[in-house]
């Protein structure tokens, strides 16, 4: 007669994980997770690499850094060498007249921005919607519009107000000569991003509207637009900031715009270089801000992800 089976001890009590000694991740399991935070916004991009190939990302980006310093650091030099650092050439940016010939630049900057950008987005929108009309009559001109204004440099159009409208007669000031061609080519860009933005809509948000008993321009006008406005507003501001740095293009015109007047400053007090740096630090403070104001922008609005805001366009209307 067999003896029964006697059953295993009971395992050893665990002591709840609470009560047991908090160990610190090890470093590379902390880089890992960073990596990981970082990249959540571009898995759409690209595969998320491996653990080899983030430490090729690692190393190419330490080895590109290294690279970039010692370039600034022999511009640097050079810069020392030949005078370029001495005190005399940069004391005169503290003085009030130069800061504030720099300022009216920079004004003037701001104004030609602000200007182009309010006709440029309004007409832009214009444009979106003549692309998504249902009539050829809209549809084939605004395309036509879009597709070449598009493909034609900045430059070449202030070339053409430049010496090709006083030769028909017509005759504006060297501000307006600088906006019109920021605006044709701005619109349409605008134009394409405000589309892309109305094509991101779901499909069903149109079919709710007529549900609703609302015709195609009211649908689109009550539903579809918010929410293509809402995805698509970090994009207009980064269109901006590129607006921004088009009306350096004043110089061709001879606007007086901040690099125009850093040119000017800097060939009457041979500090070109000079003048030209400070210029550039200001620029790039100023797109940095914009840049922020973007990112602050993208995240109060939920990062334009597309989420389903049709339930509330569709009861506000």
């Amino acid at each position: 007669m067999t003896s029964p089976v006697q059953a295993p001890p009971p395992p050893a009590s665990v002591a709840p994980a609470a009560s047991a000694p908090l160990q610190k991740a090890p470093a590379g399991r902390r880089l890992t997770a960073l990596w990981d935070r970082l990249d959540d916004d571009d898995t759409q991009l690209f595969d998320v690499p491996g653990p080899r190939g983030r430490r090729r990302i690692v190393v190419a980006t330490v080895v590109s850094l290294l690279v970039i310093a010692g370039f600034v650091a022999a511009a640097v030099h050079q810069f020392a060498a030949r005078g370029q650092l001495d005190a005399a050439k940069w004391q005169l940016f503290g003085q009030w007249p130069v800061l504030k010939y720099l300022l009216t630049g920079l004004w003037a900057t701001v104004e030609v921005t602000l200007v182009s950008g309010a006709i440029a987005l309004p007409l832009g929108a214009l444009l979106a919607l003549a692309r998504l009309a249902r009539t050829p009559l809209l549809r084939i001109p605004a395309t036509v519009y879009v597709e070449v204004l598009r493909a034609v440099p900045l430059l070449l159009l202030v070339y053409a107000f430049l010496f090709g409208l006083p030769g028909t007669g017509v005759r504006m000031s060297l501000f307006w000569m600088l906006v019109w061609p920021i605006v044709i080519t701005n619109s349409a860009v605008f134009a394409e991003i405000f589309r892309a933005g109305v094509r991101a809509v779901p499909k069903g948000q149109s079919e709710a509207g007529a549900a609703l008993g609302f015709g195609h321009w009211s649908t689109m006008r009550l539903i579809v637009l918010p929410q293509a406005i809402r995805q698509t507003a970090p994009a207009l501001v980064s269109q901006l900031v590129r607006l921004l740095k088009d009306s350096t293009l004043g110089y061709v015109v001879s606007f007086p715009e901040l690099l125009q007047s850093a040119k000017v400053l800097g060939e009457f007090n041979h500090t070109v270089i000079q003048s030209f740096l400070v210029v550039a630090l200001v620029f790039v403070i100023v797109n940095v801000a914009l840049a922020f104001s973007a990112s602050r922008l993208e995240r109060w609005l939920g990062g334009g992800s597309g989420r389903p805001n049709g339930t509330r366009g569709a009861r506000a209307a």
